[in-house]
């Protein structure tokens, strides 16, 4: 088969390896399409790499169509259409998933643009849901409102009722989150987010915010928490270290969480099957009701996989980017 081999950040070239197969209680997808992430890029560079046991290869999330199952797989049998969440292999022809890694695709979506569902679906239900309890009426505050993260949790935020806020760095990106539900759209490069945070909840601030920046917002995200307040981090674009006033901490009884997905369990009551299995029961009827949509900005060959990395980095993309295969 082949798949994208990383030489260096600049060379991701798409060339023959071994194939691979479904092994026990593992299902072997043919890939119509891989969604891009951030920690792609990170891999690709040396600086992210995979957990022990997973594929070599780049790519945590596909759409595809089922070309084999493990002797021990009941669930999915061949010619089905299906996406899955990785901890690696996804640009590629081929790639093995355990199987409670697979989920079915909502009927509103097709095959490739499924590519862009699975990552961001379970990060954003395991964190928003699943860890925070994020609750109608709360006031959920979003980093990089139309990243592929973002634009998805503006729209499950508001399926569950609660309101949204939301930074982002350009006009047409705070009108996309505008059109998605966000109705507060703060820009980072022009206002400050602590303060229309407060003006807009006359000094209470966010129940819940979604971090994608880590050490660069940690004090001003404490800022910005109400009371009781929850800050989930789940990047560290802006650096791994920084000074946390606990007085803040404990005056507001905040909490400060720090989840990742890739690195989960297969299995288990916190595991990567948990969460797409829930993910399949709540998110895909939203998607199936047009309450929840994937945002795609950009579809590529998945040979241009690193002008796909460079678009990322840019800043200038917006939703997901996918490359087909």
């Amino acid at each position: 088969m082949r798949a994208i081999v990383a030489e260096s950040p600049e060379q991701l070239v798409w060339q023959e390896v071994a194939d691979v197969t479904a092994g026990p209680g593992e299902v072997l997808i043919k890939v119509a399409a891989a969604g891009v992430n951030r920690a792609d890029v990170l891999q690709a560079a040396g600086k992210y790499p995979p957990p022990p046991g997973a594929s070599e290869i780049i790519g945590m999330e596909v759409g595809g169509v089922v070309a084999e199952v493990g002797v021990d797989v009941t669930e999915w049998s061949a010619g089905q259409e299906v996406c899955a969440l990785l901890a690696g292999g996804g640009y590629a022809e081929y790639v093995a998933v355990p199987v409670g890694q697979v989920m079915p695709i909502p009927p509103t979506v097709n095959v490739v643009d499924s590519a862009a569902l699975p990552e961001v679906a379970c990060t954003v239900w395991s964190n928003l849901v699943m860890t925070a309890r994020l609750s109608p009426g709360q006031l959920l505050l979003v980093h990089g409102g139309a990243s592929g993260i973002g634009s998805h949790a503006i729209q499950v935020a508001r399926a569950l009722g609660a309101r949204v806020a939301v930074t982002a760095g350009s006009p047409e990106k705070l009108q996309l989150c505008r059109d998605l539900g966000a109705q507060i759209t703060i820009s980072y490069r022009d206002e400050d987010f602590v303060a229309r945070i407060k003006e807009e909840t006359g000094g209470a601030g966010a129940d819940v915010i979604l971090d994608i920046m880590g050490a660069a917002y940690l004090d001003r995200n404490i800022d910005a928490l109400a009371t009781d307040g929850q800050l989930v981090i789940i990047g560290m674009q802006g650096g791994v270290k920084a000074e946390l006033n606990l007085g803040k901490l404990l005056t507001k009884r905040a909490r400060v969480i720090g989840t990742t997905l890739r690195a989960r369990p297969v299995s288990g009551p916190a595991s990567k099957s948990a969460i797409a299995a829930a993910v399949t029961e709540s998110v895909w009827p939203m998607i199936a009701g047009d309450r929840v949509r994937p945002v795609i900005g950009n579809r590529l060959p998945i040979q241009q996989a690193v002008e796909a990395h460079r678009m990322l980095l840019s800043g200038k993309a917006f939703g997901k980017i996918l490359l087909t295969v």
